[in-house]
């Protein structure tokens, strides 16, 4: 696009804008009383359990618009919240979302960031319902916050588990970390060659499509959520994979006063995870373990469960709670116990 084509926020101002992106969105819950266009958006429970979650995403340090789309960062932005929601057994039901930009964003970068938004929340019947836009001086912030409803007594904590629980994990584990790798040697490579030939850079992504899908767009675990409750499984404890799975376990072990053992041979990888960690010369396990950003479930069910659990496609038994005394364990495939380490990722501050 054209510099001459594009519209300067200014034009629009701060309230015109707002109108601008949110002036056609549509409404899917009846909770939602008012939604954007006050003070405050009302929203009616009557005798449900409100979930509220919140993240904060920042340029340079969660995301990269070398390589990340503006679509897909407002899909992945909802996304990561809708997710929180989901890992509390509850069902999303309004978000709010608030955006610092800087003088080199233009309307038209903005509307391709709410297309990729609206798309998420439409995938999960979501209504954005507020939010706030301001300026910043180091380019894009976004703070979105998701509320949701659970049935009285039907939450899941991170404190539920108990010794001989099972621990299981939706999907698969690694590909959004090698994703990232992939995104991060295109760039590199792009950095060091660029444009010195004069020729477009064209980068090497073929037969890898999956792995970027699951970095730039990322999948909230709704199915899961409702194939547990088809099933009649109700979690003893839950989360979502955000920051690696060792992290998140041990999350679990501490909260709940336990300990655990994991089987490396159960977690599980897709073929194009594995290719990739060969292709760069990294450990696959180590990658499925520590990367993060896969936003699968990890949750912990009873053992009398167990013939339940095994019936759900797309979810994997990897271990199960022990004594906390016993410490938390990864079994390797020749059967020795090496200590779960959180190597996940962490902020800088």
């Amino acid at each position: 696009m054209n510099q001459q084509e594009k519209t300067r926020i200014s034009q629009l101002g701060e309230f015109g804008l707002i109108d601008h992106l949110t002036k056609d969105i549509k409404l899917f819950n009846a909770s939602t009383v008012k939604g954007v266009g006050d003070d405050a958006a009302i929203l009616d429970y009557k005798d449900r359990q409100v979930l509220v979650t919140t993240d904060m995403l920042m340029e340079g340090v969660h995301f990269d618009l070398t390589y990340m789309p503006l679509k897909h960062l407002g899909y992945k932005s909802a996304m990561v919240n809708i997710s929180d929601i989901y890992a509390m057994n509850g069902t999303p039901r309004q978000m709010t979302v608030s955006v610092a930009l800087s003088k080199r964003f233009c309307v038209e970068d903005m509307e391709e960031f709410y297309e990729g938004l609206e798309l998420a929340c439409q995938r999960h019947g979501v209504d954005i319902v507020g939010g706030d836009t301001t300026s910043s001086l180091t380019g894009l912030a976004i703070s979105i916050t998701c509320i949701g409803e659970c049935e009285k007594g039907k939450a899941v904590l991170r404190n539920g588990a108990g010794q001989n629980d099972l621990i299981c994990v939706s999907g698969n584990l690694g590909a959004a970390y090698m994703g990232l790798q992939l995104l991060e040697r295109e760039k590199s490579i792009f950095n060091s060659t660029g444009n010195n030939d004069g020729q477009a850079f064209n980068p090497d992504f073929a037969g890898k499509e999956y792995l970027l899908e699951r970095q730039l767009k990322p999948e909230a675990r709704g199915d899961i959520i409702r194939e547990l409750r088809e099933a009649g499984i109700q979690p003893t404890s839950m989360m979502d994979i955000s920051d690696g799975l060792s992290s998140e376990l041990i999350h679990l072990c501490k909260q709940s006063g336990t300990g655990c053992s994991v089987y490396q041979e159960r977690i599980p990888i897709d073929y194009q995870t594995a290719v990739m960690a060969e292709e760069l010369n990294m450990d696959v396990y180590t990658c499925a373990l520590n990367g993060g950003e896969d936003y699968e479930l990890l949750f912990t069910v009873p053992l009398t469960d167990h013939d339940k659990v095994i019936q759900l496609k797309d979810v994997k038994l990897i271990g199960h709670m022990t004594r906390p005394e016993l410490g938390r364990h990864l079994v390797l495939q020749s059967g020795q116990e090496i200590e779960l380490k959180a190597q996940g990722w962490q902020s800088n501050l």
